[in-house]
């Protein structure tokens, strides 16, 4: 029996990239997000493979106290929300999306905290129900929030680039004490239809959804579309989340341990 100091395991779930038909593939996820797992949620980073079997998925929920749902290149393949299907050459990443979809539903059956960044935020909303846009910048009257690329350094593409809207009396409102907050912008698709039971935090100026929450859950279930990983410590809205992101993760030990 571990003693009630025991740290959550914070489950964070691997990109696979199989760089040519040479190779066997790789599970990678950023070393932010294992330090942040450290540093802000108090927990112990555990790194999950790529791995879609239902016995491996059973055997993880049984050992995280969070899971911690990173960015990735890949975006989600639209037959999982019953979008139109992608051109030829757009990066997909089954073996991510048949992992961490199930996973997903599992910590809410379970009680489990999950905290959604970018590609993480989209898969809560399309585990549990929603949908998507494809690509956000070729609807009406919405801003392009994909990477500048033309940007020469890591720092300028994750800097804070635009406003968003907290809604009154909701989660990020409430945590932030303020109704707006300044995020960066790396992504191509966003949330288009809300899964049922979820509730919309954020937005951005031109509407498109940036936070989201689970408030039936009985846990600590949020998605965000920036990537709060990048400058937590002086984001303060993203440093709240992760902290609370933590919180819950340890109330979790200190009910199944």
């Amino acid at each position: 029996m571990l003693s009630s100091q025991a740290k959550p395991v914070i489950g964070i779930p691997a990109n696979f990239i199989q760089p040519n038909e040479m190779s066997s593939g790789n599970h990678s996820s950023s070393h932010k997000y294992a330090l942040t797992a450290i540093e802000l949620c108090g927990g112990v980073p555990l790194v999950i493979p790529a791995l879609r079997e239902r016995v491996f998925i059973r055997d993880i929920l049984s050992i995280i106290d969070g899971l911690l749902l990173t960015g990735g290149a890949a975006n989600i393949e639209p037959h999982h929300y019953g979008g139109l299907p992608f051109p030829p050459n757009e990066k997909i990443d089954p073996e991510r999306d048949n992992t961490v979809l199930p996973l997903i539903r599992g910590c809410v059956d379970n009680t489990i905290p999950v905290f959604g960044i970018c590609r993480g935020h989209q898969e809560i909303n399309v585990a549990l129900g929603g949908s998507l846009h494809y690509r956000i910048h070729e609807l009406p009257g919405k801003n392009d929030h994909r990477m500048n690329r033309a940007l020469s350094t890591r720092g300028e593409r994750f800097a804070l680039r635009h406003q968003v809207d907290l809604i009154e009396n909701g989660l990020f409102h409430k945590l932030l004490g303020d109704t707006q907050v300044m995020t960066n912008s790396l992504h191509a698709q966003g949330v288009d239809r809300v899964a049922p039971g979820i509730n919309v935090d954020a937005v951005s100026e031109d509407g498109v959804i940036e936070g989201i929450s689970l408030p039936d859950s009985g846990t600590f279930t949020v998605g965000v579309q920036w990537h709060a990983e990048y400058h937590p410590l002086y984001h303060e809205l993203s440093d709240k989340l992760f902290r609370a992101f933590g919180n819950a993760a340890r109330e979790h030990v200190e009910k199944t341990r």
